[in-house]
């Protein structure tokens, strides 16, 4: 038997650990809340078995960074399907359209079994999150178009970069192909084998832009020249080394600015293959794919997580 004190047999009463003050106080854990519309993680390109690992693995990291988040993966140029959860390849329109379903069966059941204070849906039944590093208007006009074929209402957020942690992610894969040390005292600046870095992007001018921001930030890492090039535009990965070598860059290597469903990578193989550069891997799933995706999904959301630091 118990007392107001704690209990009768004198064992120690377990008390909640006060909240720690100031600025130094950890930040409380954030979850999904109830009823949050679905993320949607749109992959370009043509679907494979490893593009569907890579997003899978993309979705797994925001999950484990949002509890009680409904993450799910959509293709772009996949199977239209009444039963995408199931399919290898479910199209961004037959996701879409399935999330809504699911929905609208939450809220039927919840009627039905006389859930008090129930509310009817509203809002966007998901934020589609388009699984590119930067600009590309012919993909993102597919993303569109599979928004608008699905029929539901959804929220189309800005792709993943520019941002730091594309650029810490590039000098992995730079320093994982010899290409550049590896940060491994988190300096700002480290040495590279290469002294001049081609960053490779596809989508126009545009995208070369945006390519270049993340750029600057890869240069102060690795304290060489980098200089975006369309992989798409003929002769640009050419006028870009010609620029660099006039600079006095000698050891040139190539740096994909992509994540890797959006271009076959043939075409990277034969970029790299007639440039004669060495070539570093696209960004794949590196772990700030899943963490800038969440991020894209929270703003939209007006959610605030814990905030999404650079490891570098």
């Amino acid at each position: 038997m118990s007392s107001p004190q704690g209990p009768a047999s004198g064992l120690p009463v377990r008390m909640p650990r006060p909240r720690q003050p100031g600025r130094h106080r950890r930040p409380e854990p954030v979850a999904a809340p109830e009823g949050a519309p679905s993320l949607v993680l749109a992959v370009p390109g043509t679907p494979s078995a490893a593009t569907r690992m890579l997003a899978d693995e993309v979705v797994s990291i925001a999950r484990s960074e949002l509890p009680g988040l409904d993450a799910r993966v959509a293709f772009v140029e996949g199977e239209v399907t009444d039963f995408p959860v199931s399919a290898e390849f479910p199209s961004l329109a037959s996701v879409l359209a399935h999330a809504a379903k699911e929905r609208s069966s939450r809220y039927e059941q919840a009627l039905a079994a006389g859930v008090e204070g129930i509310k009817e849906p509203e809002g966007p039944v998901a934020v589609v999150v388009p699984l590119l590093a930067g600009p590309d208007n012919a993909q993102v006009r597919q993303i569109r178009q599979g928004i608008a074929d699905s029929r539901v209402a959804a929220e189309l957020t800005d792709v993943l970069g520019p941002h730091p942690l594309l650029a810490e992610g590039l000098h992995v894969r730079l320093s994982e192909a010899g290409l550049a040390r590896a940060d491994r005292a988190r300096l700002f600046t480290v040495a590279t084998a290469a002294d001049g870095i081609i960053l490779a992007t596809v989508g126009g001018e545009e995208a070369v832009q945006a390519a270049g921001i993340t750029g600057m930030l890869l240069a102060a890492r690795l304290a060489v020249p980098v200089m975006a090039a369309a992989l798409d535009a003929e002769g640009s990965v050419t006028a870009i080394a010609e620029q660099l070598r006039g600079s006095g860059s000698q050891q040139l290597a190539l740096s994909p600015y992509l994540i890797g469903p959006e271009l076959d990578p043939s075409v990277l193989e034969a970029a790299a293959k007639d440039a004669g550069y060495a070539a570093a891997e696209p960004l794949g799933a590196y772990p700030a794919m899943g963490k800038l995706a969440l991020a894209k999904y929270t703003a939209a959301l007006g959610i605030t997580p814990q905030p999404v630091a650079s490891g570098g």
